[in-house]
């Protein structure tokens, strides 16, 4: 199994722990991945990161797809492919409605139709074959719509792209998981309990089936986000992470329309899982926090003393040796603890 880290995005000022960085790639850390909301953009971060470092892999996680034009992210991904000697990696998203719409100004519309639209663009134009021309329900290629001179003509990229360059999704929905399972080479769920995979690997199934070709967890990266508190003290360490849940289960996304509130659902903690969205909607967000249960962050984090942490990795062993997850993206910015998980798991 692979690690990496989670650089997440930066708040008034940027701040990439470059030494930190360069400490995780002489341990032996696979990848690293920037983020991006509505601050600080996902690409300025990896490049920063990519020029000054020489092996670790760099991805986004995540760059949002309704932000950037499909031949815009491809030309990104070839660029700094060519630049990194292959380090680059794509991670996509379909960020939400609050960001999408009130943000960038344009329609959330239909993400798992864009998703897979984006990265079959995007294989294209990296495929160099010839001029690129796609008709989809999202993106037309040339767009030939109203308001469009009819001068818009197929093109195939100047730079020699990598077809191999990879591309990740991020899902946690039934269906988008199985379009993450049919177009891309990797997903990353914002938690997972690895004892619990079939909440995620039966969707990703069906997307490997439509597929076809063979295609398998041998050849695709599951790679989730995990959060780690490292402390003696385990009761602070629940408490530390408990905003984080409560703020995604109760926070993100309004009413009947939270992906992670319903992922939650699907993990057996739906009764919890209203309850807290109520409380957080309603403006009691101590009291949400309050309620996230220690069962569930042990499911899907790594939570207490050293020794406690390394017991619980057990688990993820497991599922990696399962084949099951490919990757662990851990949230971590202590050293000490980056040390501990190279020394368990590298």
């Amino acid at each position: 199994m692979k690690l990496g880290i989670l650089l997440g995005y930066s708040g008034k000022h940027i701040d990439i722990p470059i030494d930190l960085i360069r400490k995780a790639e002489a341990m032996g850390y696979d990848s690293v991945w920037t983020a991006e909301a509505y601050g600080n953009d996902a690409v300025t971060a990896a490049t920063w990161v990519l020029a000054q470092t020489t092996r670790i892999r760099v991805g986004t996680a995540i760059m949002q797809m309704p932000a950037r034009t499909p031949a815009m992210c491809a030309m990104t991904a070839m660029s700094l492919d060519q630049l990194s000697g292959g380090r680059f990696i794509v991670g996509l998203g379909a960020s939400g409605p609050q960001v999408v719409e009130g943000w960038h100004g344009v329609p959330y519309g239909k993400p798992v139709t864009r998703t897979r639209e984006y990265v079959q663009i995007m294989r294209k134009i990296m495929a160099r074959e010839g001029p690129v021309e796609f008709q989809g329900e999202v993106y037309q290629l040339p767009n030939t719509s109203a308001g469009t001179t009819g001068l818009g003509k197929p093109l195939k990229s100047i730079l020699e792209g990598n077809p191999n360059i990879p591309i990740y999704t991020a899902s946690i929905t039934p269906a988008g998981l199985r379009c993450a399972g049919e177009v891309a080479d990797g997903v990353f769920p914002v938690w997972m309990d690895p004892n619990k995979f079939s909440i995620l690997g039966d969707h990703i199934q069906k997307g490997f089936d439509s597929a076809g070709g063979g295609k398998s967890l041998k050849n695709f990266d599951v790679a989730p986000f995990v959060s780690v508190a490292v402390n003696d003290d385990l009761d602070a360490a629940y408490d530390s992470l408990r905003p984080w849940l409560a703020l995604y289960i109760g926070g993100m996304g309004a009413k009947g329309k939270n992906f992670y509130n319903d992922y939650a659902t699907r993990a057996g903690y739906g009764d919890v899982a209203e309850r807290i969205q109520d409380l957080y909607l309603s403006g009691k967000k101590a009291e949400a926090e309050a309620l996230v249960p220690n069962q569930l962050l042990d499911e899907v984090a790594l939570v207490g003393p050293r020794e406690r942490v390394i017991e619980r990795l057990a688990d993820w062993k497991a599922a990696g040796k399962r084949g099951e997850v490919g990757t662990m993206l851990l949230g971590v910015h202590d050293p000490s603890v980056l040390e501990l998980f190279a020394k368990e798991m590298l």
